[in-house]
């Protein structure tokens, strides 16, 4: 079962060099990055590339990180909000973090973690749909999980689906998203044609937009 997630450290120092400037950093093999937060003034920041990568290979969108600002004696408890990769070699620009108070209630988005196996797919007579892959909770940080697991040893059964309101959550996370939404459900066999026959189909261009911060945590100028 999924349990809390592990405590990760990062080293980072403060950073003086802003705008278009960063570039010299990132020569340097340093990644840019910002720290911002409710009541807290954002801190322009900087990481050893390489660390950052080790890093961030761990975590994910729910999982805390103490920062460990050089100079600091407290490291600052953070979750990852944004990273920027550059588009052709995929080496980091630059990272957002969001800094937490262990004692004020946070929102993040946990992974649904798929454990067990139906009955119906593993005989072949069905074949499984999930609609979703992660969830929205809000909870104090210390009771984050690396992810909610969904059982699917109960489907028995083709049609039958998991929904939110089904999720064995563990104590002190509350989901907000609507616990009528469907995670899976096994379809009978003769619907695999028809998404094959969509997935054929052209896909639309796809453009991600990360959501603005708001003013107040605002960290810094594009870079």
């Amino acid at each position: 079962m999924a349990g809390r997630a592990a405590q990760v450290e990062l080293a980072a120092e403060k950073r003086t060099v802003l705008g278009k400037q960063v570039k010299q950093l990132r020569r340097q093999k340093c990644v840019p990055g910002v720290i911002y937060g409710h009541d807290f003034e954002p801190v322009p920041l900087q990481f050893d590339a390489r660390e950052l990568r080790h890093v961030l290979s761990q975590v994910g969108g729910s999982q805390i990180i103490g920062i460990q600002i050089k100079g600091q004696e407290q490291p600052e408890m953070a979750l990852v909000r944004g990273v920027q990769r550059d588009p052709i070699r995929r080496s980091l620009l630059h990272v957002d973090l969001y800094r937490v108070k262990m004692t004020e209630r946070i929102r993040a988005e946990v992974p649904l973690e798929i454990v067990g196996k139906s009955p119906v797919v593993e005989r072949n007579e069905g074949i499984l749909l999930q609609a979703l892959s992660t969830v929205e909770v809000e909870c104090l940080p210390g009771d984050l999980v690396d992810a909610i697991e969904v059982d699917l040893t109960g489907l028995t059964e083709v049609d039958q689906a998991l929904y939110l309101r089904d999720l064995a959550v563990p104590a002190g996370l509350e989901v907000l998203d609507d616990l009528n939404e469907m995670i899976v459900r096994v379809m009978p066999l003769a619907a695999e044609e028809e998404l094959e026959e969509e997935a054929v189909a052209p896909a639309a261009e796809v453009e991600v937009i990360t959501a603005a911060k708001p003013k107040e945590e605002a960290g810094e100028e594009e870079e």
